[in-house]
């Protein structure tokens, strides 16, 4: 049942994204298009072009519809693409159910479930019409891909295209994997260097960031703030000691637009994470702060780059299988009744 918030939102995102919806006939090329891409093993730009030609516009429409009711759903597309690419690479192993679930590990245990059955909704949908083709590690990506741009503004980023061809694992990433993730309370070092395990530089880290303009975290991820004698951190600190378990927005300027405010944010004191504000602290990632604050062109260009750079990301090689039955579970396992349950993600 929507509740007035709910319609509120809509509204709000109907009137702002409005014009990018009368067609979705946008300009569609790789990214990076002006210099030559380099493609992970077994990638492609038409990797499903005969075996599923209609695929993206199967994903499409049920993502759209999904985030114009609810912009959240952007946002808790946008952590599981990263939660599950950056401990192993691209293979929806941050769905599996079961032994050894990463979902079952802290830094995943606030994981939304409503966009998790998204994503499921959207395999059926695609095996309905194409077979057992296409893997749950694709969708999620195109669907992130997709639900980024109906968050963004009307003026938006050009379509691009995503190479395609994941498999799905087997097994769980290994919970050492898994714990490499950067927490809200890391420093510049500890970012850098994760980021840089992950083949990926300071920019990156600055770009992807920028997905925290629609994200939002409980007062327990941010609380080690609330000692800083900092107007903006006696705010969190307030507002936490008033509901404990209320939900922050990240961007605290315009927190259901895809846009870069959040830099602006950053450049004001007002990151809400320690890994946001430190991003404008330290000389090898400010610059880069200052720049997508002052260019939002620049921005939309980067944060296409940095994900399609991050979704080729893949230490063990493309191995695997493309899941037939659920995005829950493995091939000839059976699906734990909870796999699709629905809850509210602590942070999203």
């Amino acid at each position: 049942m929507a509740s007035s918030r709910a319609i509120l939102v809509m509204g709000l995102l109907a009137a702002v994204l409005a014009p990018a919806f009368s067609t979705r006939s946008f300009i569609s090329m790789p990214a990076d298009a002006s210099s030559p891409v380099t493609l992970a093993d077994g990638l492609s730009y038409d990797y499903h072009a005969n075996s599923c030609p209609q695929l993206q516009d199967i994903v499409w429409p049920i993502v759209e519809s999904a985030v114009l009711g609810e912009v959240a759903i952007a946002a808790g597309l946008l952590r599981i693409f990263f939660h599950d690419c950056f401990p192993q690479g691209c293979d929806a192993s941050v769905l599996l159910t079961g032994p050894n679930s990463e979902r079952d590990l802290p830094p995943n245990q606030t994981l939304q479930p409503r966009a998790m059955q998204l994503i499921e909704d959207v395999r059926v949908k695609v095996h309905a019409a194409c077979g057992a083709t296409v893997s749950c590690a694709d969708i999620i990506a195109l669907a992130t891909r997709d639900a980024v741009f109906v968050a963004g503004e009307s003026e938006m980023f050009y379509f691009y295209d995503l190479p395609l061809g994941r498999f799905d694992s087997l097994e769980p990433a290994n919970s050492s994997a898994v714990f490499d993730l950067p927490q809200p309370t890391a420093d510049a070092d500890t970012l850098i260097n994760a980021f840089k395990s992950r083949n990926l530089e300071p920019m990156d880290l600055v770009a992807l960031s920028g997905a925290h303009t629609v994200g939002k975290a409980h007062c327990s991820s941010f609380n080690n703030r609330f000692s800083e004698d900092a107007d903006f951190a006696r705010r969190l600190a307030a507002n936490c000691s008033n509901d404990p378990n209320r939900l922050q927005d990240l961007d605290v300027e315009t927190p259901i637009v895809f846009d870069n405010r959040y830099f602006r944010n950053l450049m004001e004191g007002k990151g809400v994470f320690t890994s946001d504000q430190v991003l404008i602290s330290d000389g090898r990632t400010d610059w880069a702060v200052k720049g997508l604050a002052e260019n939002k062109w620049w921005f939309y260009g980067q944060f296409r780059d940095s994900m399609v750079k991050l979704s080729q990301y893949q230490p063990g090689g493309n191995v695997g299988e493309i899941r037939r039955n659920s995005c829950f579970a493995p091939n000839g396992r059976s699906i734990p009744a909870t796999a699709g349950h629905e809850g509210f993600a602590a942070s999203a």
